[in-house]
């Protein structure tokens, strides 16, 4: 049996409809526990996962506090040290002393850094830059869990992600689709990046598949997409997967960077005119894996038609 932590999240949800579809029983759970969700409450340092870890094989960790809370000042850092990183080896301590065989943390691509240069895509392999605290906390516990997969009996398994798209999807991605749909012109032509990102079903096929294989014991695996496209090849797919048209202006990045400065949205725009590819072949090479859906087909089951926007 499957216990998955952070059930009530846009992942969580994703892997219990992919564990259902595939007939494998399991255990959700959530601060404040709804529906068929088991509450666990706060997690920290010291919470209690007796009850929810009761028969369970497979831990799958996605709780966690993310890169969306505002950072800069200690209480976050404390919040994210608490949750992600205390909160994660306290999990896996008592998953361990329960006889778990694998825990499956799911880690992010900010633990490897927030960009990458031309023809260096992140890899597992490479040194970690992480330039975050969200990213050097889930860097810290992801060393933590392989010293104590080193010292026990329980299997880890790390997989880092990039942004995660989908039915349902919240955020910077959904903006970006929803300014397309508008058919406005929009000057990014001259951007010429790699921005990685992978498709729900995608991840939760490969968090199941990492749950499972014998190759998997150990290891952290990077997971994307097969294609990383640029900014201006993503307007394109997003505009043809909603039947829109895409109008494309050249426009210096470098000044697109710097109203982003100016406006207090620096980190948007970055994600619109700077890199970020993640190296998947290590993964599928010692997995077995590639990701079932292309990024055209994710893209059109997650965004469908275009509907009318509402001024």
């Amino acid at each position: 049996m499957f216990l998955v932590t952070g059930a009530s999240g846009f992942v969580g949800q994703g892997l219990l409809r992919t564990l259902r579809q595939r007939g494998i029983p399991f255990r959700g759970t959530g601060r404040g526990g709804s529906g068929e969700l088991l509450a666990v409450g706060d997690i920290h340092g010291t919470t209690d996962w007796s009850a929810a870890l009761d028969g369970i094989d497979v831990v799958v960790h996605l709780a966690a506090v993310n890169q969306n809370v505002v950072e800069g000042s200690p209480a976050v850092l404390a919040e994210y040290r608490s949750v992600n990183v205390e909160g994660t080896i306290n999990l896996a301590r008592q998953a361990a002393a329960a006889g778990v065989r694998r825990f499956v943390f799911l880690s992010s691509i900010k633990a490897s850094g927030e960009a990458t240069t031309k023809g260096k895509p992140f890899t597992a392999a490479g040194e970690p830059a992480p330039e975050s605290d969200y990213g050097r906390t889930k860097l810290e516990a992801e060393r933590l869990l392989h010293a104590l997969g080193a010292s026990t009996t329980m299997e880890i398994a790390i997989i880092r992600s990039p942004l995660v798209y989908g039915p349902g999807m919240r955020g910077s991605f959904q903006a970006l689709v929803r300014l397309v749909q508008r058919g406005l012109p929009l000057p990014f032509a001259s951007i010429d990046n790699r921005r990685s990102m992978v498709y729900l079903e995608n991840l939760t096929d490969l968090i199941v598949t990492a749950a499972n294989h014998p190759d998997a014991a150990g290891g952290t695996f990077m997971v994307a997409d097969s294609k990383s496209p640029s900014t201006p090849e993503l307007v394109r797919m997003i505009a043809a997967a909603t039947g829109s048209s895409a109008s494309l202006l050249p426009f210096p990045p470098a000044l697109l960077e710097f109203a982003g400065n100016v406006a207090g949205k620096r980190e948007l725009v970055y994600r619109l005119t700077r890199s970020l590819d993640v190296d998947i072949s290590e993964t599928s090479r010692r997995l077995g894996w590639t990701p079932p859906f292309e990024m055209a087909d994710a893209l059109a089951r997650t965004i469908g038609p275009a509907k009318p926007i509402k001024e």
